[in-house]
Order: C-alpha cells, then structure tokens, then sequence
C-alpha cells in the first residue's frame, strides 16, 4: 500500500540534499529514521496513519524540548527545535482549530451522556479516534474539561 507521506518525506530528503541544506537534511533524515525503526524494522507497512503518528510523536518531543531549553535559557537550541517542528508540520494531516474541536467535543459529551468530570474517560474514548493525529492531545483534554465544568 505504502504512504504518500513516506514518498513525500524522502523526496524532500533528496531536495535538501541538492541544496545542501544540512540542518533540513539532518532533521529529515531523523524523521526517516525513526519512521523507519517503527515500521519497516519491526516488520510493518509504512501507511499514511502510522507516518502521521509518527511525525506528532516527534513534534511533541521537540514541543517538550522547547519548553526545557525556554527554562534553561538557551535561546540557539530553543530556535532549532522550532525549525525542526515547522519542517515535520508538512508531514502531518492539516490540524483542527480550537472550534472544530469544540464542535467535536460537544457532539462526544452528548452522545456519551456525560454530566461532569467523572465522565472525561468516556468522553476522551469516543472523542480521540475522531481526532488523532489531528490535534494536540493536550488541547483537546482542556476543551474537555471546559465543557464539563472543569
């Protein structure tokens, strides 16, 4: 089946490397890698879904990164953490806005019956299969919580 994503990604591997741009290549390559190590060398297909999860998880731990060296003061790796995030972003389905999750949220409550904080699980079970990948957990839990009167 492959992934369109994958096809993407190592052809903008291969752009970089015309260009001679070691830091996008360097950051590509590490994106292949870990693509990489999680399907094809533990024996799975490279699908778009797999990709995509792939590419939040490492935008998450850049997003992590970003917040440690912000605390720690040190402003150079802060900016290249920031670039590397913007270079992954391409590699990801495009991302709901705070509203879309709303409306997704408010849909999940009612169709879970939910009636306040005790029913977050529920509420988090039905919600997050509509928007993985799509959307930053983080966000998504405080709309929850908002909505049912956290």
């Amino acid at each position: 089946m492959g992934s369109l994503l994958l096809d993407t990604l190592l052809a903008d591997i291969k752009t970089a490397m015309k260009a001679q741009d070691p830091d996008k290549l360097t950051a590509l390559r590490m994106l292949n890698a870990q693509i990489k190590d999680a399907t094809v060398n533990a024996g799975k297909e490279p699908t778009d879904e797999v990709v995509a999860s792939i590419v939040a998880k490492a935008i998450k731990q850049r997003q992590d990164s970003v917040e440690q060296f912000k605390a720690a003061g040190r402003s150079d790796l802060e900016a290249k953490e920031q670039r590397e995030i913007g270079l992954f972003r391409a590699y990801q389905p495009q991302q709901l806005s705070a509203g879309e999750i709303e409306v997704l949220v408010k849909a999940a409550v009612s169709e879970t019956g939910a009636a306040g904080k005790k029913d977050l699980g529920k509420v988090m079970q039905a919600l997050m299969p509509k928007v993985k990948g799509r959307s930053d957990g983080k966000l998504v839990n405080q709309i929850v919580m908002a909505q049912l009167g956290g």
